[in-house]
């Protein structure tokens, strides 16, 4: 399968803190079924786990999600009938071949994939995908993202971040840009 790099369409939205983040996160993963594949973008401290952790309560999946980073796929089985969550740190990968060594192919057609730091290296595992960048703002108010750093460029990420990850952020602003590949994504989902 081959990836298409040409969004179908983009929207935008605004949250204010983790409540908000994962309330829309959950509405999105209510309309996600077997198969779909999701790309998450953003810095250190982005929300991509607290958004991953939406996606799971709207899929009916266990609770308890928590980063993949060191481990670098957790599965959460759902709870009903519905479709699991395979959630991916793929940072650590380089290629699409190391992707392909963790043999996610084996469990898309009976999950949804989330895959953090997936761009350039997983779009070929599905003909279309959801793409979500996170972007949280900062220091000079609403709009400043964070950080310098890309995988996509191969600078290092910023390490301008808080190491504090006991208390949650619940007051930072986030803006949060979905946009559909592929003919799975031909309309844009009510997330209203």
């Amino acid at each position: 399968m081959t990836g298409t790099d040409t969004p179908v369409w983009e929207a935008e939205y605004r949250t204010s803190g983790a409540e908000e983040t994962q309330a829309l996160a959950e509405r999105l993963g209510r309309v996600l079924r077997r198969g779909d594949l999701l790309l998450l973008t953003g810095e250190l401290g982005a929300g991509k786990t607290t958004f991953t952790q939406g996606l799971g309560a709207g899929l009916g999946v266990r609770p308890g999600i928590i980063s993949p980073t060191f481990v670098l796929v957790r599965e959460h089985p759902n709870l009903g009938d519905g479709p699991d969550l395979i959630h991916v740190d793929a940072y650590r990968l380089g290629s699409e071949g190391e992707v392909d060594d963790i043999d996610l192919e084996a469990s898309m057609d009976r999950s949804v994939t989330v895959v953090e730091w997936g761009r350039g290296l997983v779009e070929h595992l599905s003909d279309s995908r959801l793409e979500i960048t996170l972007i949280r703002a900062v220091g000079g108010g609403p709009g400043t993202a964070t950080g310098t750093g890309s995988r996509d460029t191969g600078t290092a990420p910023s390490t301008d971040f808080s190491t504090d990850f006991s208390a949650e952020d619940t007051d930072e602003d986030r803006t949060i840009r979905l946009a559909g590949f592929g003919p799975r994504w031909q309309q844009a989902p009510d997330l209203g």
